[in-house]
């Protein structure tokens, strides 16, 4: 009986034992959290984020006084070290500032970081770093918070100093000059040119037509019909503007070899004597009727022409018709061109005719009239 009855309060001092050991095990790890978190929270306040930064857009002169004010914030926080004097939010935005055609963003990230960590002092964050196994060496090398506070003022104020300064003078380049025109003045170089816009012109067109060319050929290395096509249609453009041209010297010397026996047309123009056109036109111009003085005076000038054999006679063309029938090497082609304008303007257009117009008419066609006449001699 003592046996079995000791033997039950054995497992009952076992289990309570048990109860004891892991309670006294939460307790400890709860301990440890809170220590942990306590240690933590004032490492969280003394080392804030820094403010994010933000852009405005800025003149030259707007950086200057940025920078100018930047320089007190520094020397204020140098010598105050704690959070009012050195806090990240006094530096500012960056500056958007206007660099030519372009813009540069001129960023202070740097200062608000110096200006958070100098918020501590050096021997505070010493203190802080020995905690940090750290080798010797690597500590002996890495300049304090009141070193980099004095090289920020310093780069501060040698930023001021070129952007309140006159921008360097470009170099002349006066011995590179001398040796260049040496160099020109040789033989190899007698005839060398500026280049006129008509060269470089002609050089973009001549590269345009090496990457044309060079495309083609990329493209015939996958397709070799794509060539056969290119021959063939040079070939064809050729006989084309051979036959055009062909056509074209037919007409011109089919219009000059008129037989001078052939037939007048009753119709045409040179049906009638030229002499009698500028009869009516010159009593029309007595009567102030300069409209009409101006359609003889013209047709006068074609009975003229015609009546050489300049173009087959056919009074259904028009006056631009004429004018076409001329060759471009003609000399009389130019006062042909202006009678035929002011013709076509007066008794075409409705344009109002005066007596300046007559006479401008009747000097171009005096001009047609005699050149038909030397021709002809000739």
């Amino acid at each position: 009986m003592n046996v079995g009855y000791d033997h039950r309060i054995g497992d009952s001092g076992d289990i309570n034992g048990w109860k004891t050991r892991a309670a006294a095990l939460v307790l400890s790890a709860l301990l440890v959290c809170a220590c942990a978190a306590h240690a933590a929270s004032p490492v969280l306040q003394a080392h804030p984020a820094p403010p994010a930064s933000t852009t405005r857009d800025a003149s030259l002169e707007d950086y200057r006084q940025h920078l100018a004010a930047l320089v007190p914030v520094v020397d204020a926080c140098t010598k105050a070290r704690d959070p009012r004097s050195c806090d990240p939010a006094l530096v500012g935005p960056d500056d958007d500032i206007p660099l030519g055609t372009a813009k540069r963003t001129v960023r202070f990230g740097w200062l608000r970081v110096l200006l958070l960590q100098a918020q501590r002092t050096d021997e505070a964050a010493a203190a802080g770093k020995d905690k940090v196994a750290e080798p010797a060496s690597t500590r002996a090398h890495e300049p304090t918070t009141s070193e980099l506070l004095k090289a920020a003022e310093k780069r501060l104020t040698v930023d001021l100093a070129q952007a309140g300064g006159p921008a360097a003078p470009a170099s002349p380049h006066q011995h590179e000059r001398a040796v260049m025109q040496q160099i020109l003045a040789g033989n190899d170089f007698r005839g060398l040119q500026q280049a006129t816009p008509k060269d470089s012109l002609l050089e973009k067109f001549g590269n345009w037509l090496n990457q044309l060319f060079a495309s083609i050929g990329g493209l015939q290395a996958h397709a070799a019909w794509v060539g056969r096509v290119l021959a063939w249609g040079f070939v064809l453009s050729v006989c084309i503007a051979l036959v055009w041209s062909l056509l074209q010297l037919e007409r011109r010397w089919r219009v000059r070899l008129v037989p001078e026996e052939r037939a007048l047309v009753p119709s045409a123009a040179s049906a009638r004597n030229w002499q009698l056109w500028l009869e009516d036109a010159h009593r029309a111009a007595a009567h102030g009727q300069w409209r009409e003085a101006v359609h003889f005076v013209y047709w006068a000038a074609i009975a003229r022409l015609e009546s050489r054999r300049l173009w087959p006679a056919d009074r259904a063309r028009t006056p631009r018709e004429y004018l076409a029938l001329v060759a471009a090497d003609d000399p009389r082609k130019v006062n042909l061109a202006a009678l035929t304008g002011g013709f076509e303007r007066i008794w075409y257009g409705g344009r109002p005719a005066a007596e300046g117009d007559y006479r401008r008419a009747e000097a171009q066609a005096t001009a047609l009239i005699e050149g038909a006449a030397e021709g002809g001699s000739r």
